[in-house]
Order: C-alpha cells, then sequence, then structure tokens
C-alpha cells in the first residue's frame, strides 16, 4: 500500500509559494522488532519551519531538498511491537508529514485526552504552550502589578503567555493585527488591553496602554513593533525573545536592519534572553503538571484554527505569516480508526 508525504521541492526566496512544496507517493512501510506504525491525525505548522526551510546556520538543522518536511505530530498506533504502546494508543512527536510513520518509543509520548481533544496536544499541551510557559515564567518573571506586553498576543504561543501573566496578578496588554483579534484577547483571554498595531502609530498605542512603562515584553514578531517597545522598558525590565516573525522571509540580499537597542537596555538595565523550548527539557514535567491542571479547572483558554486535509498543509503554513490564524495553526489529516 502507498501513502502520500510532503516534501520540500525547492528553497524559497522570500515567502514560500506553490514552488516550494510537492507530494509525493510511497510505499506505507512495516514495524520492525520494538517499532510501531502509526497514522497521522493532527500535524502542526510553526513559524519556525520557515528558518529550516533555508540552509542558512541556524539551531535547527534545516530540512533537505526532496525530503519530507517534519514537526509536531499526534498519531494514532496502527501496529505496536513494543510491550508499552498498544493498538489505538494516541502519541505525540516530532515525525516526518507523511500519512503513516513507522516509529520507535523514544520518539513519542502518550497522548492523556481525557476531557480534551487530540489537537491539543499539539496546543495548549504542546510545544507551543511549552514556550510560552517557559519565556514568561522562567525568564520574564512576572510579578503582581507589573506591566507585561506581548506581541502576537492571539497567536499559539501569545494566548498562553498572557494568561499566565495575568495568573500572577499583572497587568498584560497584548499586540495584535485586528479588531477581531483585540476582542479575543481581552473579552475571551482577559487581557487589560490590546494594541491594534494595522492601526498605526504604535509607539503611541503603547503609551496609553502601559503608562506605567513596560516590565516584561514578550518578544514574537522584532521589526517596528519592538522598537516602539524599546523607549517604555522599565529599570531591570526582562525581554524573553521568542520569536522574530517580521524577518523570516526576507529575500536574498534584504537585511532586517532597525533601531540600535543597546543604549535603551543599558538605560533600563533590561535582561534580554533568546528563547529555545528545547533547552528546558529537563522541566518539561513541571511545565505539563501546571498547564494540564489550568486547563483542567479552566483557567487557561484558548483556540485552534484547523485545516481539514493533507493538501492543505501549505496553506495552513502560509497563513501563519498573513496573521489570518487565531491561536494555534494545526492541520487535520484524518480520523481516528
Amino acid at each position: 500500500m502507498q501513502q502520500e508525504q510532503l516534501i520540500l521541492r525547492e528553497r524559497p526566496n522570500g515567502l514560500p509559494d506553490d514552488n516550494t512544496f510537492e507530494y509525493k507517493n510511497i510505499d506505507i512501510p512495516e514495524p520492525g522488532q520494538d517499532e510501531m506504525l502509526v497514522k497521522t491525525l493532527y500535524l502542526s505548522v510553526d513559524p519556525y519551519m520557515r528558518g529550516r526551510m533555508s540552509d542558512a546556520p541556524s539551531y535547527s538543522a534545516p530540512f533537505e531538498v526532496g525530503q519530507p518536511l517534519n514537526g509536531a505530530v499526534v498519531s494514532q498506533v496502527i501496529r505496536s511491537n513494543d510491550n508499552n504502546f498498544s493498538k489505538d494508543d494516541l502519541v505525540t512527536g516530532n515525525l516526518d508529514f507523511q500519512e503513516y510513520n513507522v516509529i520507535k518509543a523514544s520518539d513519542v509520548r502518550k497522548v492523556q485526552t481525557e476531557g480534551l481533544k487530540a489537537s491539543n496536544a499539539l496546543s495548549v499541551l504542546g510545544m507551543p504552550a511549552l514556550t510560552a510557559y517557559f519565556g514568561m515564567m522562567h525568564i520574564g518573571e512576572p510579578k503582581k502589578g507589573e506591566t507585561v506586553v506581548v506581541s502576537g498576543a492571539a497567536g499559539a504561543v501569545g494566548q498562553v503567555a498572557g494568561q499566565l501573566a495575568k495568573r500572577v496578578g499583572a497587568r498584560v496588554v497584548g499586540i495584535v493585527g485586528s479588531e477581531k483579534k483585540a476582542k479575543y484577547i481581552t473579552e475571551t483571554l482577559g487581557y487589560d488591553a490590546a494594541v491594534e498595531y494595522k492601526k498605526g502609530n504604535v509607539s503611541e498605542q503603547l503609551k496609553e496602554t502601559c503608562p506605567n512603562g513596560i516590565d516584561v515584553y514578550y518578544e514574537n514578531v522584532g521589526g517596528e513593533i519592538s522598537e516602539a517597545v524599546w523607549p517604555l522598558l522599565n529599570v531591570f525590565a526582562r525581554i524573553p525573545v521568542c520569536g522574530a516573525i517580521s524577518s523570516y522571509n526576507l529575500k536574498e540580499g534584504e537585511e532586517d536592519i532597525g533601531l540600535r537597542v543597546q543604549r535603551f537596555l543599558i538605560n533600563s538595565r533590561a535582561k534580554m534572553q533568546g528563547l529555545l523550548v528545547g533547552d528546558f527539557a529537563d522541566s518539561f514535567d513541571e511545565a505539563y503538571t501546571a498547564l494540564e491542571k489550568a486547563v483542567a479547572n479552566g483557567e487557561l483558554q484558548f483556540e485552534e484554527t484547523i485545516y481539514n486535509g493533507f493538501h492543505k498543509t501549505p496553506d495552513a503554513f502560509l497563513g501563519l505569516f498573513s496573521g489570518e490564524n487565531i491561536g494555534k495553526q494545526i492541520v487535520k489529516v484524518a480520523d481516528k480508526e
């Protein structure tokens, strides 16, 4: 029997397009000793994947041209030759973007679905939520009464990061790209105020919504939006740097050069630290426990934007850069058998 996989056809120059991706038919493999055959149910598309489409030096190995993309996936065990897993178990891990994978137990962890949907393992209990947790709680360290600003506030990471800051009593302001997202973060997530960058004059909007300055800035976007933040940093502000999506699709020869940040960091004595969730692997249990408890208690709200069909994966990925999604961008590949 055969299946489809999504491969990187060519490396994009600027924003990926139809030439970037290609679907390919391959045989469904047989699991060997201590291996499992798993069926892809949901897959996650994330902004960091754009960097892996380039062969420039980075913290993560690039995708290979002609080989499948890979990322976070929720799968159903179809056949198991491992005593720790049974048929129909749900698992999650970083797997190839194809309809079936042969894996080992060390490649995945079991998904606990009691009271939750399987897709939640990619959103509020997945990598984005872990990133939000460690960036906000271990680097940002918000305190009661402080002002926290989150860019990309309605996205997969931002929606969780802001709520974590609210739970410790901080005043939270989110930067978003539409009125719909502004209503979502204030009315559903409990943010205290929203800044809509497409309305222009982000500096003035931030001054109005952050009259006491900014103590924590959770950085997801970079570019001109962040430049409006630096002058408002309070003494000993903390800046977890999760992403800089504004620069991910630069064409060859283009540069992302803007306001120099050094003098603002010196004046405020701020701490600015880059964030890779894998650096906190030893504390994953801590984060999962906190997030699972918050979700079970109804203290953590979240949204998922789900595309139906494996062939919708490129559209879902490109949607990350047009700002159309609210919450986590996910592709539903198949139903559980």
